[in-house]
């Protein structure tokens, strides 16, 4: 018997939550320093959070004794606000047989190693200038070891100890930022402490170079998925970028967040689709007419082409779709007719089949808004719900 899916997410985000309250609670009181910006995670374990995704009943484990213990914290408060002597011994014994009875889960697969960065965010909020730079400094740094296609066939990948990984797929999101982020500024060594990987100090990348790399990473990784399975199979947020609006002014695309997005990536002189009251229109690359909303961020056009898995150049004529949450979630492709519920390209359940094409008009559009607010999906790396 396992946990069941929203059980699940729930003790995880319960575990995200109990950690990052214990860390920023040691360095509020002084016992903690930072690590990159950031309150440095002290210990040398964390909770594994990734094998409660994978082991359904060691999930069912952790939920039941962690059930057990705090119900032994409940029982030892009422012992202590007991007045009779009986009672309180009572549930004394009865909250240590909680203790000493529960399915205590292997430490094994409880805890995982961790480094002092291991819960950092990133704090670059995704945003499409970031994508770009960490796009040059991928390729004056990383390119000789991981190739210009982050597949680690790079032209000295062969002289190194082991091969580098492809960061093509879903190893980016299978692993904590804060500890992708560790690896690539002290490197990685194998079992027998040979070195694998160089690290790159602070005289060589800084701290926001770094996490603009691993955007540029998720983007191309997400553009890849997208292009050979026709899916993002990891859900991707739009890029934040500045955006020059009718009402409103100058403005950043996160600010938008809480109303869908159509953004349209247009071609020189191609028309505009009619506006939309159910979307806020975003235009990039200019418009012969004055839209809802237009890119005043250059970047924001090589940022999405990224994710759409094509070249600058062809990403003009290409429509996305970015749900209430900011997640990008449909795409329309360059010539298409109109939307159906097939232009779903990140779902809650990847691989999940699609139905039937629903005839390219407004009904179509209708029911891809309907999938899109009732098929919410979330970001989740290294197991934790982010």
């Amino acid at each position: 018997m396992t946990l069941p899916p929203d059980a699940l997410d729930a003790l995880l985000e319960a575990m995200l939550a109990a950690q990052l309250a214990l860390r920023d609670a040691l360095h509020a009181l002084g016992l903690t320093g930072e690590a990159a910006g950031q309150p440095a995670w002290p210990f040398a374990h964390r909770l594994a959070a990734e094998m409660l995704a994978i082991d359904g009943g060691h999930a069912r484990r952790v939920a039941l004794t962690l059930g057990c213990v705090l119900l032994a914290l409940v029982l030892v408060l009422a012992a202590l606000a007991w007045r009779a002597r009986r009672a309180r011994w009572g549930l004394s014994a009865a909250a240590l047989a909680l203790v000493l009875l529960a399915p205590w889960p292997s430490p094994q697969l409880l805890l995982a190693p961790a480094v002092p960065t291991s819960l950092h965010r990133s704090p670059t909020d995704f945003a499409a200038a970031g994508i770009v730079r960490g796009q040059a400094v991928y390729a004056a740094h990383c390119v000789r070891c991981h190739g210009a296609d982050a597949r680690g066939e790079g032209p000295d990948a062969a002289r190194l100890p082991m091969w580098p990984p492809m960061l093509t797929g879903g190893l980016l999101w299978k692993r904590l930022e804060g500890e992708l982020f560790w690896r690539i500024r002290h490197g990685m060594h194998g079992r027998a402490g040979l070195q694998t990987m160089p690290g790159f100090g602070p005289g060589q990348l800084g701290d926001t170079e770094i996490w603009q790399v691993l955007d540029y990473l998720q983007a191309h990784a997400a553009g890849r998925m997208l292009r050979e399975s026709g899916a993002w199979e990891r859900p991707v947020r739009m890029p934040s970028a500045a955006l020059r609006c009718r009402h409103g002014g100058l403005r950043d695309a996160r600010s938008l967040q809480g109303q869908r997005l159509q953004v349209v990536l247009t071609a020189p002189g191609a028309a505009l689709p009619p506006e939309d009251p159910r979307m806020v229109g975003v235009v990039v690359g200019g418009a012969p007419a004055v839209p809802e909303c237009e890119a005043a961020d250059a970047h924001l056009l090589p940022a999405l082409a990224l994710l759409l898995g094509v070249d600058a150049a062809a990403a003009p004529g290409h429509t996305l779709l970015v749900d209430r949450a900011g997640w990008l979630r449909a795409r329309a492709q360059p010539g298409q007719g109109g939307w159906s519920e097939d232009d779903l390209v990140c779902r809650s359940a990847p691989g999940a089949s699609t139905p039937p094409r629903a005839p390219a008009d407004g009904q179509g559009l209708d029911a891809l808004l309907r999938r899109m607010d009732a098929d919410a999906v979330r970001l989740v790396r290294g197991g934790f719900p982010h």
